[in-house]
């Protein structure tokens, strides 16, 4: 019992004593009276308690000023001013963050670490299919909904299986003729029958219900404007926010401050802070060239972000840059939304 609801009941049953003795009711009937009104007392503060820990106080930290998605993997990404939140992610109509990867061969993952020139790949949607489009390639158009003839391939990202539903032998061959390679190169595609992957699986931090497909850790991963600008300020050559690619982007905020949030509440969605983003060589891949220069901004994030010495054991030397947070409840997020953080209210 709180202090506070403890109080109230010690002053419910003084009351009701102070009633007996008023009326005459004698010390019997106001112990009965005391205890009916200390009785109640207690079932109103602890009323009180569940409101307000299912009301928490809300206190504004910024506004969204940027969303993306990236429905192929490493491909380039797709601005947008609204996005649905579900389970899996950020999507838009048909399209959905991360639910198309490129794969090897032997049906792992192929990233822009390996092929940076993904990046200038962009992706949309046009009359029922996912169209692709590059420098000097045709515009390959895929069906939205694959034939149940293709087949489902188990699939490797990050050493973790995963399904995906083969696009068939025209994307492959698209893929391989952009990419000038003589390796075999496939596209694959996620459906909802599909079992997901779980991050927590991999990383602890995450719960047992987040869930996500193609993506490498989570399906919420955000950063500040004023991240990348701070950032910059260490810089020789600039970077751009398309260097890291997250799929929400917050202004009106200090640098790093994302890093500090917990619960969150934008729109009609709800979002829980699990870890921070950790870096690598993708970093170092330029947006708008496709051109990978393989030692920076990835060397100053290594001299200028590296974790708390406490989180040694979760991030080792690895940078780390932005958070990934999990989605508590599904929702539409939109360019202009005030994001609140949310505060428990104590009694």
């Amino acid at each position: 019992m709180s202090s506070s609801s403890a109080a109230a009941v010690v002053a419910a049953a003084a009351a009701g004593l102070g009633v007996a003795s008023a009326t005459g009711l004698g010390v019997v009937a106001g112990l009965w009276v005391a205890a009916g009104l200390a009785l109640v007392a207690l079932g109103v503060g602890r009323l009180w308690g569940a409101y307000r820990q299912s009301h928490p106080e809300l206190v504004r930290v910024g506004e969204i000023s940027r969303l993306f998605i990236y429905p192929v993997k490493s491909c380039k990404g797709i601005p947008l001013t609204e996005v649905e939140v579900d389970e899996l992610g950020m999507k838009k109509g048909p399209l959905k963050d991360r639910q198309w990867l490129i794969v090897d061969e032997k049906w792992r993952m192929i990233t822009g670490r390996v092929e940076p020139s993904l990046v200038l790949v962009t992706v949309s949607d046009k009359n029922g299919f996912l169209c692709l489009n590059a420098p000097e390639m045709e515009e390959l158009k895929i069906p939205l909904k694959l034939p149940t003839s293709n087949p489902v391939k188990m699939c490797s990202v990050w050493g973790c299986d995963i399904q995906g539903r083969d696009c068939g032998d025209e994307a492959a061959d698209w893929l391989s003729t952009y990419l000038q390679h003589s390796r075999a190169f496939r596209l694959v595609c996620f459906e909802p029958s599909m079992k997901p992957r779980y991050p927590k699986e991999k990383d602890p931090l995450f719960l047992d219900n987040d869930k996500t497909v193609y993506n490498d850790t989570s399906s919420c991963m955000m950063m500040s404007e004023a991240t990348v600008e701070d950032f910059n300020t260490k810089l020789e050559k600039k970077v751009k926010m398309e260097n890291f690619r997250p799929v929400v982007v917050v202004k009106d905020c200090k640098p790093y401050a994302e890093d500090t949030w917990k619960g969150l509440q934008i729109g009609t969605t709800k979002l829980y802070r699990r870890m921070a983003c950790t870096r690598c060589i993708f970093t170092t891949v330029d947006p708008d060239t496709g051109i990978i220069d393989k030692r920076e901004p990835l060397d100053t994030l290594k001299r200028y972000r590296q974790c708390d010495p406490a989180e040694k054991h979760i991030y080792k030397s690895v940078p780390v840059f932005g958070s990934h947070y999990g989605i508590e409840k599904p929702g539409v997020i939109r360019v202009g939304d005030p994001v609140y953080m949310t505060v428990e209210q104590k009694e």
